[in-house]
């Protein structure tokens, strides 16, 4: 009995004994018993910090639909168990398949069993517009994501093996660079506005002539802009001898199509706490 309510509630051994008696070896009695008190353990966890944890990624088949989610714990050595592993890309998967999923009952299950607090922070999902594919890509370790939408003119384009190993570099490029935002264009104005006034108060501008201030000023963005935007980056894998814009114009010139670095996502766990 003691073997059959472990395996209906993945309880430990000794709490699935003390639940029998408690519940006067009424088998339901104690699912209910130790539902209850995982319940409680959840509730006396959530006040812990949980700053460990995975990114976890799903694409659905065909590459037109995808979620980046992050699933936290309190220490590493949970975060590395298999359990919990499975549950982030379970949560994954339901992000992606479900609509609004309720994952509070899991959460809270898992939690009673692994005796930390678990939180699931934030998720991204992106479903292609169009022509173009959605690719993801997680860094060894599991605590770096990335979700990205790369899109094509023509529909024939997507399955071509040179447009998916593009896509493919990308997410790798991502996860290395670091960019904030695809181009100049998406950097926020405010952003630009605060690196503008930090360079003016540089030592550089000191006995400048006021008619070069400006261009100055302007090339020093032009360098923060080579490290913010994605298609301004030099491209890792060729050595950062040309840019990501290069790259990607090389290939979109090879098969006569229109390609573009729509949006991405990266994720990096802890970084939203």
């Amino acid at each position: 009995m003691v073997a059959k309510l472990r395996e209906m509630t993945n309880a430990g051994m000794m709490d699935c004994k003390k639940a029998l008696v408690e519940a006067n070896g009424n088998l339901d009695a104690a699912v209910d018993i130790l539902r209850k008190k995982g319940a409680a353990t959840a509730t006396t966890k959530s006040g812990k910090e949980a700053r460990e944890g995975v990114i976890a990624q799903y694409i659905a088949p065909g590459g037109r639909l995808g979620v980046l989610v992050e699933v936290n714990c309190q220490t590493d050595f949970v975060a590395r168990n298999e359990m919990f592993q499975a549950f982030a890309d379970k949560v994954a998967k339901r992000l992606a398949t479900e609509t609004n999923p309720d994952l509070e009952a899991d959460r809270v299950d898992l939690v009673g069993r692994i005796r930390e607090n678990i939180q699931i922070p934030r998720h991204a999902r992106m479903e292609v517009t169009g022509n173009g594919l959605i690719a993801a890509y997680i860094h060894p370790g599991a605590k770096v994501g990335v979700l990205v939408e790369v899109g094509a003119g023509k529909e024939s384009t997507v399955s071509n093996d040179d447009f998916k190993q593009l896509v493919k570099d990308i997410t790798l490029q991502i996860a290395a660079g670091h960019p904030n935002a695809v181009s100049r264009d998406q950097v926020p104005a405010e952003v630009i506005a605060k690196e503008r006034e930090i360079y003016m108060q540089s030592d550089r501008l000191k006995g400048k002539p006021a008619h070069a201030l400006e261009k100055i000023v302007q090339g020093m963005l032009d360098k923060f802009f080579q490290t913010y935007c994605l298609l301004e980056q030099g491209f890792v894998k060729k050595n950062s001898e040309i840019s990501v814009k290069e790259h990607v114009g090389s290939v979109a010139k090879q098969l006569d199509d229109e390609i573009t670095i729509r949006r991405f996502v990266r994720f990096q766990v802890g970084e939203s706490a």
